[in-house]
């Protein structure tokens, strides 16, 4: 007799209701809660009765996106890319959030995947390299993003080094010598924040520039209060710099916020440029020069391989950097 939603609620002991909503990704659910229920599945071997269709062909024509959170600009018009480049392929998305929490990022690839999805595209930022082990290897997966390399899946990922460079040899050129840096991390070792820190490094070293070691700037979350906050505080200590480089756009758009209640002038005074090319970046005031990690083409490549790998394909696996453009806009160029 086949296992019904019932069963499965009362072997974790919690409604129907609360089953579908997990099974659903909504996300107001409590983690305890939510791993019992994916527990309860993969004990029971519930399969999704999508239709008589999707029974036979042991597939249920959905994928599941888990990324970091989605009140990030970059992370929703990710999600965008994915749900458009999937829906190519005749496929829905599911969409999870993990808030960056390593145990949620841990949950998110122990579900039973097999019962509830076809295939899995995985962003961590709690996760980093002594984790990959923990990627699965018998289900279909494509990873994205800088926190883990060289693992037993397909990776799709941004030029973060020659992206860096780019911009702050744009503003380097521009005359620029003193270049703060928003939202470091001195304490990570490897990450998206790491690896622009260096690459930063490297392009004023390329270009014989003494790096202002006390410009770099930390602050917590990526978002556009950090970015205001940390341009307060740097402003607060000195005004002795040219220009800044905020590690992404949101960073960007609370900084350029903050100089302009300063009564400063972009780019005159201080140019400023991101990193991201959010929608946001090119209707700001003034207008953000940033660098286009490429997100739909990172989308599409990673659904594309994640197709391939539901297919059976299993060649050897892929990791593939996007290509960059360096948009210049206002607030570097008068």
């Amino acid at each position: 007799m086949a296992v019904t939603m019932r069963d499965v609620a009362r072997h974790a002991g919690v409604s129907p209701k609360t089953v579908s909503n997990v099974m659903n990704g909504y996300p107001y659910i409590r983690e305890e809660t939510r791993v019992r229920v994916l527990a309860a599945i993969d004990d029971l071997g519930y399969r999704v009765n999508i239709s008589a269709r999707t029974l036979k062909s042991g597939r249920t024509g959905v994928i599941a996106l888990v990324l970091p959170e989605l009140s990030n600009p970059y992370f929703a018009e990710l999600a965008d890319a994915a749900i458009a480049a999937a829906g190519e392929h005749g496929l829905t998305v599911m969409i999870e959030t993990t808030n960056a929490d390593r145990e949620r990022e841990l949950t998110a690839l122990a579900r039973p995947g097999g019962h509830l999805v076809d295939g899995l595209l995985y962003s961590p930022l709690g996760l980093g390299q002594e984790d990959v082990d923990e990627l699965p290897t018998r289900s279909p997966m494509v990873l994205l993003g800088e926190r883990i390399f060289h693992g037993p899946v397909d990776h799709v990922m941004i030029d973060n080094v020659e992206g860096t460079k780019a911009v702050v040899k744009h503003l380097l050129d521009q005359g620029r010598r003193r270049i703060a840096l928003l939202g470091s991390k001195p304490t990570e070792q490897i990450g998206t924040a790491a690896i622009r820190h260096r690459a930063y490094i490297e392009a004023h070293e390329e270009y014989g520039v003494p790096v202002p070691e006390d410009l770099a700037v930390s602050g917590g979350k990526w978002h556009r209060s950090s970015g205001a906050d940390a341009m307060n505080d740097l402003l607060s200590r000195t005004r002795d710099f040219d220009a800044v480089l905020a590690l992404n756009d949101t960073l960007a758009l609370g900084a350029i916020r903050a100089i302009t209640a300063h009564g400063l002038r972009i780019p005159d005074d201080i140019a400023v440029a991101g990193f991201d090319n959010i929608d946001e970046a090119e209707y700001s005031t003034p207008t953000l020069t940033t660098v286009d990690p490429n997100r739909v083409h990172i989308a599409r490549t990673a659904v594309d391989l994640l197709v391939r790998r539901m297919g059976g394909d299993t060649s050897e696996h892929e990791e593939l950097v996007a290509p960059y453009r360096l948009h210049v806009r206002e607030s570097t160029v008068s």
